[in-house]
């Protein structure tokens, strides 16, 4: 059985995202953990001195935000029947990258599903501080749904690869899962860098063949930027899902630090999986 967390601020994007998860794994006997975290508004040192006028906030928000936990579980065991399907509720007082982090330990999670944005999300940033963080230190994979994404289930996937890592079935096991579930393609795109693969590169490209078996294909771009090349991949093929393995070869790292997002111009329009380190 998968454990799938979905962290909520109950914005129209987290809810997206977890219609997402219920539907990719529809024919997967799943227990959905429905997490949301809370501070007070007021969280200065007079809360922790416990000031008279803050005592008991705390207890009256977990209430509040457990209640509206209880009624979205109602909604979607009503909305999504399903009997391969189970929720779990959770609330906490904490910062979310911290409970997504001890959650994720703790209830032995598979996988986190969220929105990139939240109630408060910015356009022109691609992924919230929260989703980077959780990104760069949580132990499984994350799964990132843009904003305003219609479902679309995920049969074209992409897999932007430069050879450089020992690819271990354990490790990619989630997007092996989502393959088989959707009967998906898996596009193995290597970006040339001019030169050819090296032995360690060639032996780790037979490893991924093997892995990913007849559901792969597999594309070599010209000399190129690994951004440019998504995005240009993404113009002339149909892709529903992209998928990269976060190690320190990547773009990734970068695309993590960069401060301003927009100068990389990364177009990214499509659910996004971030498989950590390897």
């Amino acid at each position: 059985m998968k454990r799938i967390l979905l962290p909520t601020d109950f914005s129209d994007n987290a809810f997206e995202a977890i219609r997402y998860a219920l539907l990719v794994f529809k024919d997967l006997k799943c227990t959905f953990f429905l997490l949301h975290t809370y501070t007070p508004p007021v969280y200065q040192t007079e809360y922790l001195l416990g000031s008279p006028g803050l005592i008991g906030l705390g207890d009256v928000m977990q209430e509040t935000f457990t209640n509206r936990l209880e009624k979205l579980k109602a909604r979607l065991e009503s909305q999504y029947k399903n009997p391969n399907h189970q929720f779990k509720i959770h609330t906490a007082f904490n910062t979310l990258v911290n409970e997504v982090i001890e959650t994720t330990e703790q209830e032995a999670i598979d996988m986190i599903i969220m929105g990139t944005t939240g109630a408060t999300g910015a356009k022109e940033i691609l992924f919230g501080s929260n989703a980077v963080h959780i990104i760069k230190k949580t132990k499984c994979p994350v799964l990132m749904l843009p904003p305003n994404f219609e479902y679309e289930a995920p049969k074209e996937i992409l897999f932007p690869t430069d050879y450089e890592i020992e690819y271990q079935k354990e490790k990619i096991e989630s997007l092996l899962t989502i393959s088989k579930q959707h009967k998906s393609k898996i596009n193995v795109m290597h970006v040339s860098s001019g030169f050819d693969l090296n032995n360690v590169q060639q032996k780790n490209k037979k490893q991924l063949e093997k892995l990913l078996g007849s559901a792969s294909l597999f594309h070599d771009m010209p000399d190129n930027e690994v951004i440019d090349a998504i995005n240009q991949f993404q113009v002339k093929n149909k892709i529903n899902l992209l998928v990269m393995i976060q190690n320190k070869h990547t773009f990734l790292e970068r695309l993590f630090i960069e401060p301003v997002i927009k100068k990389l111009g990364f177009h990214i329009t499509v659910p996004f999986m971030v498989i950590p380190q390897l």
